[in-house]
């Protein structure tokens, strides 16, 4: 699921876009200004695609700035040249400045004109987007492609998959929970949430396609995280709550399995239960997410400011209140007699005896 930033190309830059794919052209930077794409830069054909490359495009990219470059190739398609999408991220940029630009690239792109964009590269250094970085992003591309995490979740779910074995002899079955991999989107959500980037990430189970799928990552406060709970629909949600504690200041990531009780199907809540268990597993031991409290909730008027902090931080009872012993029944009878055992009747004999001879 992407998530775009509403940011759409300046009318100068509609109009330069129209007039640069006639072969003139040869480099454009775009860069992001007051919450549109305008024009950074252009540069025209000197000579061969091979050698403007690095003469054309090292001189444009800053060092704590993102940006995007067009780059024309010498060849074409029906649709007339093609060209190289290169995103530049710097490892030094700011945050915002990132997540922003990644966030609009799908709008660059499809404005203009995807059908002529033969690559895209992702560079966040300059050796990424030279030649050789080019030329080794295109030997990459025919090798076999490394796998995705979902990919190698689902690669390790077969190697280690539970075979249970029900017989006459059999004593017990062994099966934490059914597994779904996690998709990539979703899990670099995660990661984002982890890195203190997002505050809130809502997850859901593709029965279809048995995969572990992204649905919201809104920004989220602990007023607004009772309205983000589907009333007909499981879900599992990840929520950094932030509060205090005596005196302290905190963010606590808190795991959230909402199910509204019989809403769903029997199949839906079997598979939401049965994930649940794996998926923590995946969340703390595969993506590093320290989850400082598990929380199962039917409705989500339930995850109350007060709530959340009982969860994470439960009253001590400062005074244990005595045992008060229940008073008998008022109408119980006379007392029941009982028959004394014969060693106690002589001792008691005795003593009267004793007690006589004092006298």
């Amino acid at each position: 699921m992407s998530h775009q930033t509403g940011i759409e190309a300046s009318d100068d830059l509609l109009a330069f876009f129209a007039r640069s794919k006639e072969g003139e052209v040869r480099v454009i930077r775009v860069d992001i200004e007051d919450e549109q794409l305008v024009l950074g830069k252009s540069v025209d054909t000197v000579g061969s695609w091979e050698d403007d490359f690095d003469k054309l495009i090292q001189p444009l990219l800053m060092e704590k700035q993102p940006c995007y470059i067009l780059y024309r190739l010498d060849t074409q398609n029906d649709m007339g040249y093609e060209w190289v999408f290169l995103s530049w991220s710097p490892d030094f940029a700011p945050v915002r400045q990132k997540m922003l630009y990644a966030g609009t690239r799908s709008t660059l792109k499809k404005t203009f004109g995807g059908g002529q964009i033969k690559e895209e590269v992702f560079g966040t250094t300059v050796e990424d987007l030279s030649l050789d970085g080019y030329k080794k992003h295109l030997d990459s591309q025919e090798a076999p492609a490394p796998l995705t995490f979902a990919e190698e979740e689902l690669q390790f779910i077969k190697k280690n998959e539970v075979n249970a074995e029900i017989g006459v002899d059999s004593k017990h079955q062994s099966m934490p929970g059914v597994t779904f991999p996690i998709s990539q989107d979703a899990a670099d959500k995660v990661q984002e949430l982890k890195m203190g980037e997002l505050n809130y990430v809502q997850l859901s189970l593709d029965i279809k396609n048995e995969r572990i799928c992204l649905e919201n990552t809104d920004d989220t406060s602990t007023a607004e995280l009772p309205s983000r709970v589907p009333t007909d629909q499981a879900r599992y949600h990840l929520f950094v709550f932030k509060h205090t504690h005596e005196g302290d200041y905190m963010e606590s990531i808190v795991f959230i399995y909402s199910m509204p009780g019989y809403k769903c199907s029997i199949k839906e809540r079997m598979l939401y239960s049965s994930a649940k268990s794996p998926l923590v597993d995946i969340l703390e031991n595969h993506l590093g997410l320290e989850l400082i409290k598990k929380i199962e909730i039917s409705d989500g008027a339930e995850l109350t400011e007060d709530f959340l902090q009982d969860e994470l931080h439960p009253k001590k009872n400062a005074v244990k209140q005595a045992f008060a012993k229940p008073k008998g029944p008022s109408n119980r009878g006379p007392r029941r007699m009982t028959k004394q055992r014969p060693e106690e009747a002589v001792e008691n004999n005795n003593d009267v005896e004793e007690q006589g001879s004092v006298i």
